[in-house]
C-alpha cells in the first residue's frame, strides 16, 4: 500500500507563486509514475503534470510554461509559478505502477491506483 499526503494549498493572487507538495509513504517499490491532477467544481478531473521514476516529465497544455514539477525520492512538488484564476481547483496527488508518463504523455485518472485527499488552490484576479 501507498499513502499520499498533499500540502501547500491555499489562496493566492494571480501571478503569485504557490508550491504544492505530496509526500508518499508505504511501499515505494510499487510507485513508478507520480502525478498531479486537479478538479474544479462541475468539471472532470484532469491531469496537470507527471514525473516518471527517471525524472522525465509531462505537462498539460494549459499549464505548460507556467507550472513546474519535480520529484525527489518520495516527494512530489508542483510549482504554480504564474497561476491564473482558471487554475482554481482541488489538486490531487496520484501514484501508479509501471506507466508511461513522460515525453508529453499524461495518463488518465484510471491509470492511477493511489490518491491523496487533495488540497484546495484558489487563485484570485
Amino acid at each position: 500500500q501507498v499513502q499520499l499526503v498533499e500540502s501547500g494549498g491555499g489562496s493566492v493572487q494571480s501571478g503569485k507563486r504557490l508550491t504544492l507538495t505530496c509526500t508518499s509513504s508505504g511501499s515505494q517499490s510499487s510507485v513508478y509514475c507520480m502525478s498531479w491532477f486537479r478538479q474544479a467544481p462541475g468539471k472532470e478531473r484532469e491531469a496537470v503534470a507527471s514525473v516518471d521514476e527517471h525524472g522525465g516529465t509531462s505537462y498539460a497544455d494549459s499549464v505548460q510554461g507556467r507550472f513546474g514539477v519535480s520529484r525527489d525520492k518520495n516527494i512530489l512538488t508542483l510549482y504554480l509559478n504564474t497561476p491564473r484564476p482558471q487554475d482554481t481547483a482541488m489538486y490531487y496527488c496520484a501514484a501508479a505502477g509501471p506507466t508511461y508518463c513522460s515525453g508529453g504523455h499524461l495518463p488518465g485518472a484510471s491509470e492511477y491506483k493511489y490518491w491523496g485527499q487533495g488540497t484546495q488552490v484558489t487563485v484570485s484576479s
